[in-house]
């Protein structure tokens, strides 16, 4: 039977992160997951882009592959939010030299992961398999594969995504709902620069989103639209889409021209109740899953990965089993209020700016003239846009534990 510390189900852009960080550390895991590389490293697997938080680049800096990665990110140095295209925009710019983030498209993160992970010392990658069975108990974690083998680790880390098998197989109870609402993405080229900056239009059938890629007249879509309208909005020609898009961009970008295949993913909010059992934690979207309109669910797993692998590498040090109940217990409570607060107000969000009528508009004006107006408000919010609210874990600070 193979031993390893830990095991891994998922082999996304989440679980990999788990693993690279565990290695950073001399931890050692192995990554189930059925998905053929061939398959989710190809340029169509996945056309959507990620806003990495200026934290969650300090751990990918710190766990060795923020350089292989930066020749393909576009920093953001200013966010606008408008409601509809008012002419004042609510904005968040950070002092001299300092990003909010760094725009990155998905395809690109995943390979990179994946190939450092393909060299890590501590990591083994099983892929594509998956786990016929999983067994939890008190002296360990034991997995058999699809074609017969066996692993020991102990814990089960579910990386595996907001259907998690492993969540349902741990009873865990899941509060969900769906938005009836559909994201398209795409990317356009424009004939004005985008200077860093991201954009979001907040519109009563959902946010419009236009943020920077390289190079600098080039921007990611992301576009809520209601799910009834998504199959007329992806039949449109290239030139009909442009022509729509440019209306809700109201010229800040210029003349638009389609420069990406487009694809849609419906929109759903799912919670559970605890992200621990037996010698298992959920990181990622088998713990939660928001709205896209802060662009924080990636970071918001990436802020659970830190979390864990601090935890983790604690008890390693202090001797512990690494699936004691103590540990679990303390990741537990470390990510419990903050995934609670930021699915709660990314779903207040969507709600407030889903309100139709002059006068619902009236007071969202009002209240992002109020934030502009109040700076230790902006900053607050500009600070969960960065990913640095709460107690860091020390990886989102750019150190190793």
């Amino acid at each position: 039977m193979e031993t390893t510390d830990t095991l891994i189900l998922g082999g996304g852009l989440v679980g990999l992160t788990t693993a690279l960080a565990l290695d950073a550390h001399g931890i050692s895991s192995v990554v189930i997951d059925p998905a053929p590389p061939n398959t989710t490293l190809a340029a169509a697997f996945d056309g959507r882009a990620s806003a990495i938080a200026s934290a969650s680049w300090r751990m990918l800096n710190a766990i060795g592959v923020a350089d292989q990665l930066l020749p393909y990110g576009c920093p953001i140095r200013r966010i606008e939010v408008r409601d509809g295209l008012q002419r004042e925009a609510l904005d968040f710019t950070p002092g001299e030299g300092e990003a909010l983030g760094t725009m990155i498209e998905n395809r690109v993160l995943r390979k990179i992961l994946y190939d450092a992970a393909s060299r890590a010392a501590h990591v083994t990658l099983k892929i594509p398999t998956s786990a016929a069975s999983v067994v939890r108990n008190a002296s360990g974690t034991v997995a058999t594969l699809d074609d017969g083998s066996k692993i020991r680790a102990d814990i089960l880390i579910a990386a595996d995504g907001r259907n998690s098998p492993a969540r349902t197989a741990a009873g865990i109870r899941v509060a969900r709902w769906q938005y009836d609402h559909v994201a398209v993405i795409s990317a356009f080229d424009h004939s004005l620069p985008h200077h860093n900056v991201a954009h979001e239009i907040f519109y009563p059938d959902g946010p419009f989103a236009l943020l920077p890629m390289q190079p600098g007249t080039r921007s990611a879509l992301v576009w809520t639209i209601a799910a009834k309208d998504a199959p007329g909005v992806l039949a449109l020609s290239d030139t009909a889409f442009a022509a729509e898009a440019a209306k809700r961009a109201g010229g800040l970008l210029g003349t638009l021209s389609a420069a990406a295949a487009r694809s849609s993913y419906p929109l759903g909010f799912h919670h559970a109740a605890r992200i621990t059992d037996t010698r298992l934690a959920l990181v990622g979207d088998a713990a939660h899953g928001i709205h896209p309109i802060a662009g924080q669910g990636l970071n918001l797993g990436l802020r659970d990965v830190a979390a864990l692998v601090e935890v983790l590498v604690d008890g390693s040090r202090t001797g512990m089993d690494l699936g004691d109940d103590m540990l679990l217990e303390r990741y537990q409570r470390w990510r419990s209020l903050d995934t609670l607060m930021v699915a709660t107000a990314t779903d207040t969000l969507t709600r407030l700016f889903g309100i139709p009528g002059k006068s619902a508009s009236k007071v969202r004006r009002f209240g992002l003239g109020a934030v502009q107006r109040i700076k230790p408000l902006k900053d607050l919010f500009m600070a969960e846009a960065r990913g640095e609210t709460g107690k860091l874990p020390k990886l989102l600070a750019g150190m190793t534990v």
